[in-house]
């Protein structure tokens, strides 16, 4: 589970939401204990964060629900539909996580199930660390799926690094293992899956980036979907500036470009105020040229130490002798995964991996 998240979205999970709950099921299922499920949902309720409610949610229906697992599913089945919010449908297939281990066909098909109305995304991961191999079987059937929200699921679920969720040690041991999943989803027509296989795959870069520089080479990327997906897979590279995924888009040649007017300003700024960045880019030779432009903000630590933060800028083809005025607008304020500390921070500017130029504020107490 993230520590990062909006501490807002747990109110996802508030006394309305359970209500809404418990008047739902109550239609669909007349032994459903709506007086225990309060009870138990609301106990502490406040201390606990957004993926701890989830769970509650689902703990809450196991206790009044008096009924054996499967019989409890079909209920959740027909409560599903009725739940007037995504998120808050999460809790059905972590029903199935948390009692249905053991019934491992059945509860692989009721998360198949759920996921079109939110994901079965984490619940399908306890399945992975229990059986492995058995359920990556099941989830390459689903790769080929009808649904959108069943393929994205035998993609998202089996990232190695899935947000929010444990990581998945033998996937990030060896990605092979969901290479025959992943193939099937390379073009696929839906952006919503294909947004889900750049991110595994951009997953698998922080582990064993040199296994999916290998597998590009045999990626048909004259497929725009396939394109797409490679370019977005290997983000995390080409903002370290690797040359191997730069030469993917196009971009690993040095740049024959001059930099002018490289502005940073104001030179002193207070947390919560505006960074102005902006530059002009001009082509010093005749032949057109494929550039990726980032720009890197060198944050100062409590520690004093400064650490890199890559921010994407543009991605573009310059044509011969032609420039390009460039600017990004940036405000410097606090965020859970990020605090500012006042100090001298350094900004570079980064194209296709080189540093061109270089420029500093200071953030003030």
């Amino acid at each position: 589970m993230s520590t990062t998240e909006n501490p807002a979205l747990k109110e996802i999970f508030d006394g309305r939401q359970f209500r809404h709950i418990a008047e739902e099921l109550a239609a669909v299922c007349p032994a459903f204990d709506a007086e225990r499920f309060h009870e138990f949902a609301l106990k502490g309720l406040d201390e606990l964060s957004l993926m701890q409610r989830l769970r509650r949610t689902a703990q809450s229906l196991h206790a009044a629900l008096p009924l054996d697992y499967r019989e409890a599913v079909a209920v959740l089945r027909l409560l599903a539909p009725r739940m007037q919010s995504k998120f808050a449908t999460l809790a059905l297939p972590d029903f199935v996580a948390l009692y249905g281990l053991d019934d491992f066909d059945f509860s692989m098909e009721a998360l198949r199930f759920f996921t079109a109305f939110g994901s079965s995304e984490f619940a399908v991961r306890c399945f992975l660390r229990k059986d492995l191999h058995r359920a990556l079987v099941t989830m390459q059937v689903w790769s080929l799926d009808g649904d959108e929200h069943v393929r994205r699921l035998a993609s998202e679920g089996s990232r190695p690094r899935l947000p929010w969720s444990f990581r998945l040690d033998a996937l990030m041991r060896d990605p092979s293992l969901t290479a025959p999943i992943l193939s099937l989803l390379m073009a696929d027509p839906s952006l919503y899956v294909r947004k889900s296989v750049a991110n595994h795959l951009n997953d698998i870069t922080k582990d064993q980036p040199d296994w999916l520089l290998g597998q590009v080479q045999s990626w048909p990327l004259d497929n725009p979907r396939t394109a797409w997906i490679a370019r977005h897979a290997l983000r995390t590279l080409i903002k370290k500036g690797d040359p191997r995924a730069l030469a993917v888009v196009g971009a690993a040649a040095e740049p024959k470009v001059l930099v002018t007017d490289f502005v940073v300003a104001p030179h002193h700024l207070m947390l919560g105020e505006r960074l102005n960045l902006s530059f002009t880019l001009t082509s010093e030779v005749q032949v057109p040229q494929r550039l990726v432009v980032d720009y890197i903000v060198h944050y100062v630590k409590k520690s004093g130490v400064a650490f890199p933060k890559v921010f994407k800028l543009k991605e573009f083809t310059l044509q011969p002798g032609a420039s390009v005025c460039i600017a990004r607008i940036q405000t410097v304020r606090d965020f859970t995964t990020r605090v500012h500390y006042p100090g001298v921070h350094g900004v570079e500017l980064v194209v296709n991996g080189r540093i061109l130029a270089s420029a500093s504020f200071q953030l003030l107490t």
